[in-house]
This record gives C-alpha cells, structure tokens and sequence, in this order.
C-alpha cells in the first residue's frame, strides 16, 4: 500500500521474487497503524515531507527534493508476520514460525535470516503483540527518560495508545500514575490498566498540585503532541522536575508561555524520540532491545496491550479504517489490519 498523495491510499502489486539462500518470506498476519507518524504522513504533515533532514549537521534544511518525496512507500511500522518460505541455506528457522518487526502494510515481505531470527515472537504467544514492538519501545524510551524513583508520581499527559503503554510503564516501575485526557473512556481504560487517578485536562496543574501536597508530579510525560498538554505538563511538574516530551508537534506551538513555571521553576524539558535512545543509557539499550523488551514484558503479563486494539479491518478496506483514524473516531485507540491467507 502507498500513499499517492494526502489522505490517497493506493495498492500496488508487484510479483514474488526468489528467494536467496539466507533468506526467509513472511506472510504478514497484522499491522498496526499508528495515530502518530504515520497519521502525519497520510496528512501531509510530516516535516521529512516538506524538508530535507540533512543528518551530517541533523538540521532540516530547504530542498527542492524533500527526505520523504510522493509517493510515500513506507506506510506502517507495526507488523506481525509468520514464515512462509525459507532460504536453501538455512536450517534453524522453520515455516510457521512467527516474528514481530517493521516492513510496511504489504501482504508479504521478504528478510535475512539475521533479521528474522533477532525477531521471533515467544513460541505460544499471541502474535498480536507483534504489533506493538515499535510503539511499546517508544513509549518504554519515554519512561527511561523521566528516571522514574520507586514512589514518585509520574503525571501522564495523553492517553491515546502510547499514553496508555507509558501509564502501564510507569506503574510497573513503581510510580503513582496520574493519567490526564480529555476523553472519559480513555481514562476509564487507564485507570483499569495500571493509573491511580485520571483526570480531566481542564485545571490538572492545581489539581496534581493539590494531590501532592503542593509539591508536584516528581515527572511528567506529555504524550499527545498537543500544545495545551506540554504546557499544562510543564505547569503540573514539581521544582526542578522533569518533563519529557514524547508528542510529535507538528509546526509551531502558539501560546506556550517559558517565561512563567518554566522559568521559574527550574523545569527540565526532555525531548523523547525512539531515534534517539539517551546517551546516558546507549551503551546498555538500544532500540533492537526496546522492541525486545516490548514484546517479553507483554509475554510475561507486565504490559496488557492486547485491549487497546479497538479497531480492525481487513487490508483491502485500509482506507476506510485510515479514514476512521484521521476523523478521530469515537473510541478508537489502535488500529489494526488484519491480512487473509
């Protein structure tokens, strides 16, 4: 599937190949789409899309080719698949076997044998954890950023799908979970999944204030990508506390006031992007180990992602279901395809 221009989805085909001796075919079973990335992408919005990201200098600079240029092939980053086809050099991977990883909403797709065997999901498991590899890493780089203690109160701004993961994160790193959202259900669905409070958005700084005995969240992490929240956040954080800022803004950020809290408060403000892993902790995590760990925590029943799936389609109505997601759906938190044999 592409995206042939903002808000077109088009099918593309295109014939087998063979396969080399050390590689493997996957049949995808499930992909997620995700409301963040990739809903930026299928709006048009996405910085890469109007500029060109020079790594060297890791500025975005004027081009007259932008990073990502029409049409988009690299729609989708949640899949889960299984082996249909294995390489005459390889012996240990077996068809049936089922893996996690990233190779776009495609009905199949075809990896090294390296790729795959660093990606096999636990033997029994669900595979429609596979889905939230990349997403769960994200959202478990954000807790790493906020250096959670045993005991603090973390404040979480923004409980669509990443908020809900880095909610359930937090709990089970030992923090007090505070979940703000606008959306009723969403609170409701955190408060069954690992938060101790859920509020409404409208005067949470007083409010987890109030909570904390006028101290604030020892952490606050800002999920939505919406301006209100980082600056309600950034109200909402204790003296000297941490911010991390794990939404994906989108153009400039009217009324966001640096000279009030901020200020004075001695706020820290951390930006949180799966790309970017912290240096302080690079030598012991990186992002294939994240994926990793994202998987093996929903295994063992330290993360219950599985109810956060609201919404699958098969893959031939992807662009009603991609529609759903851009309108914000009541209730819809991830979207799923789901491929047939």
């Amino acid at each position: 599937m592409i995206l042939t221009a903002p808000r077109t989805l088009a099918f593309e085909e295109s014939a087998f190949a063979p396969l080399g001796p050390e590689e493997v075919r996957i049949r995808t079973l499930f992909s997620g789409i995700s409301a963040g990335t990739e809903l930026t992408q299928y709006r048009g919005t996405n910085p890469f899309m109007h500029r060109r990201f020079d790594e060297a200098q890791r500025l975005f600079v004027d081009a007259e080719v932008p990073s990502w240029d029409w049409p988009v092939r690299n729609l989708g980053y949640e899949e889960s698949g299984e082996i249909v086809e294995v390489g005459s050099g390889i012996s240990d991977l077996k068809v049936g076997q089922r893996l996690f990883g990233t190779w776009n909403h495609k009905t199949h797709h075809v990896a090294t044998a390296d790729y795959t065997r660093d990606r096999l999901l636990p033997e029994g498991a669900d595979p429609r954890i596979g889905i939230f590899s990349h997403i769960g890493a994200v959202a478990l780089n954000g807790v790493h950023d906020a250096q959670i203690r045993i005991g603090d109160t973390i404040a979480v701004f923004g409980l669509g799908v990443p908020g809900q993961i880095v909610a359930q994160a937090a709990r089970a790193s030992g923090a007090r979970v505070i979940a703000i959202d606008p959306d009723a259900a969403r609170r409701d669905i955190a408060l069954r999944h690992g938060a101790h409070l859920a509020i409404e958005p409208a005067g949470a700084a007083e409010e987890i204030k109030r909570l904390t005995g006028g101290r604030g969240a020892d952490a606050c992490i800002e999920v939505s990508g919406a301006p209100p929240a980082l600056g309600e956040a950034i109200r909402a954080a204790a003296y000297n506390a941490r911010v991390v800022a794990m939404g994906f803004f989108q153009g400039a950020i009217p009324g966001l006031k640096l000279g009030e809290e901020f200020h004075h408060n001695r706020i820290q403000l951390i930006c949180s992007q799966i790309s970017g892993v912290s240096p302080d902790a690079s030598y012991r995590w990186s992002k294939p180990r994240l994926w990793r760990s994202a998987i093996e925590l929903q295994h063992d029943g330290t993360l219950d992602l599985i109810p956060l799936i609201t919404h699958c389609a098969p893959f031939e109505d992807a662009p009603k279901l991609f529609d759903q997601l851009d309108q914000g759906a009541p209730g819809m938190l991830q979207a799923m395809l789901e491929f047939g044999a």
